[in-house]
């Protein structure tokens, strides 16, 4: 073989990787991510929340955790016309990049559960485990919600675990401020 064709293999090699896409998985839309959540549900009424300068210094006051957009997507969960919960839908960044999931919440305003729909990070996608998402479950405002100590970290997921504990204990505050 001639010495110019091992010049070829780096050639083809380095644009393939270039190009090679973004680690990414859409686990559920958010309808799916709704029913699992809410399966006894006969609707989901948009109840966003756009925040003023003061909901905003009493969230982060309560919760400790910045809030850095000016909405929130919520729904109100409704079954034979009586509100029976909270669906909101969150985005924290996990290392480099946003893990879109879920929040419901019963209407006493206690954690129902937790669901991942997109992550975007190539590590740390354990937090789909749902035996880590049940940790979740019963909280409320005022709980603890503390890595490592009401809440478990997982080895290698360590960022993720950590932002969205923050974002399911600033959607807590959110709750008392905007939605109880």
């Amino acid at each position: 073989m001639k010495s110019s064709n091992w010049l070829m293999i780096p050639a083809i090699i380095i644009p393939a990787a270039i190009s090679a896409p973004a680690f990414a998985v859409q686990y559920l839309s958010v309808e799916q991510a709704q029913k699992t959540l809410f399966p006894e549900a006969s609707h989901f009424v948009p109840a966003d929340i756009t925040f003023t300068p003061e909901m905003k210094q009493q969230i982060e006051k309560s919760s400790g955790v910045r809030v850095r957009n000016q909405a929130q997507q919520v729904w109100r969960v409704e079954t034979n016309n009586k509100t029976i919960g909270w669906f909101v839908l969150d985005e924290v960044i996990g290392k480099h990049e946003f893990i879109t999931y879920a929040v419901a919440l019963s209407a006493d305003g206690t954690v129902k559960g937790i669901d991942i729909l997109d992550y975007r990070e190539t590590h740390g996608g354990e937090i789909k485990n749902a035996k880590w998402r049940a940790q979740f479950t019963g909280k409320k405002n005022g709980d603890a919600l503390r890595l490592d100590d009401d809440i478990k970290n997982i080895s290698g997921a360590t960022l993720s675990c950590k932002n969205i504990t923050n974002g399911v204990k600033r959607i807590l505050a959110t709750y008392q401020v905007a939605l109880k």
